[in-house]
């Protein structure tokens, strides 16, 4: 059996820990962004295709491949597969769902304390020997924080959220409130440590509120001024889902007007992200109160080796003629 792989070069090897299943594949390495007629010439004839998340699966390569069985995503997102024609076929769509999840729930963690203890301007402040100033400065306001001393909103409670939650947990937050279409059993609640609340009740209760949303149509910008001023005077955002997601002069006008104490993003929307990104072009007052990482939440080591572990225990399945765990697509 044949493994076409369509992703950056030595993933596949990196993160993969062997088996005799794996070991007796011939596997077929090639970039991203290739069009059908190459990847049918150096691999029309695999049984399975294993792509970069945001790699196009188009349905001109799916029925190029007459013995193809199974699309695995690298990652959670699949929106770059061509799933109904991959369904038309009997051809099964996988994803890595859950392989990030802790990952991303640190980075969320990380960004709520680097905002509560004012990380990046603290840091400037001992590089330019402003340490006792900046220390005092502290002490006679008093407006250093715990995250225990905060309520914190989860808008959207899929695997990343939950993974959060646990986290929150162990700081000793007790307010941890969520926010999805279909509220959770009292049960679940009660074993994750949770409160539902609607949308716009969790945002004014919130000091801390944090996205974990997937992006369509519906979710675009969810972010928007109506939005921030529903939260708590002096609040927080988080963002380690989507950039998509937020209303950017939205949120420079909630920075601006103090509705917003800061920031923490660790994706913007417009990636690549540009030095004249319209966020980084703010003054610097806004500025300053941006915490930004370059979209790293997900992409620690341990995520890949997750994820490649399911992708082969998916592919063994197939080739076994059993149904794939991940499938998310049916006939």
């Amino acid at each position: 059996m044949k493994v076409l792989h369509i992703g950056k070069e030595g993933n596949m090897e990196r993160y993969t820990v062997s088996t005799p299943f794996i070991e007796q594949l011939e596997k077929v390495s090639l970039p991203n962004g290739l069009d059908a007629a190459q990847y049918l010439e150096a691999a029309g004839g695999a049984d399975f295709i294993i792509a970069d998340a945001v790699a196009p699966v188009t349905g001109e390569l799916i029925r190029g491949m007459p013995n193809l069985k199974l699309i695995h995503s690298e990652g959670v997102a699949f929106n770059s597969f061509d799933v109904e024609a991959a369904t038309a076929r009997h051809v099964y769509v996988c994803n890595c769902q859950g392989m990030n999840a802790s990952a991303v729930a640190e980075q969320a963690i990380l960004l709520m304390v680097g905002m509560l203890r004012d990380a990046v301007n603290n840091d400037a402040a001992v590089r330019t020997g402003a340490q006792i100033a900046t220390k005092e400065g502290y002490m006679k306001r008093g407006d250093l924080r715990e995250l225990a001393d905060c309520s914190v909103g989860l808008v959207g409670f899929g695997d990343i959220a939950q993974a959060t939650a646990k986290l929150l947990r162990a700081y000793g937050v007790e307010e941890i409130y969520y926010y999805k279409r279909h509220p959770l059993t009292q049960e679940a609640e009660q074993r994750l440590g949770v409160t539902y609340l609607p949308l716009e009740e969790l945002l004014g209760r919130s000091d801390i509120v944090s996205l974990h949303l997937p992006v369509s149509p519906a979710t675009m910008h969810t972010a928007d001024s109506a939005f921030f001023a529903r939260m708590k005077a002096g609040s927080y955002l988080v963002n380690t889902a989507r950039g998509e997601l937020v209303d950017d002069e939205a949120l420079v006008d909630a920075l601006a007007s103090g509705k917003l104490a800061m920031a923490g993003l660790d994706t913007l929307n417009q990636e690549p992200v540009q030095a004249d990104h319209y966020l980084l072009r703010q003054p610097e007052d806004i500025r300053r109160r941006l915490l930004l990482s370059p979209h790293i939440g997900g992409i620690t080591a341990s995520s890949f080796r997750r994820g490649y572990q399911m992708v082969w225990e998916d592919i063994q399945a197939v080739a076994e003629g059993r149904v794939p765990r991940r499938a998310v697509n049916r006939w």
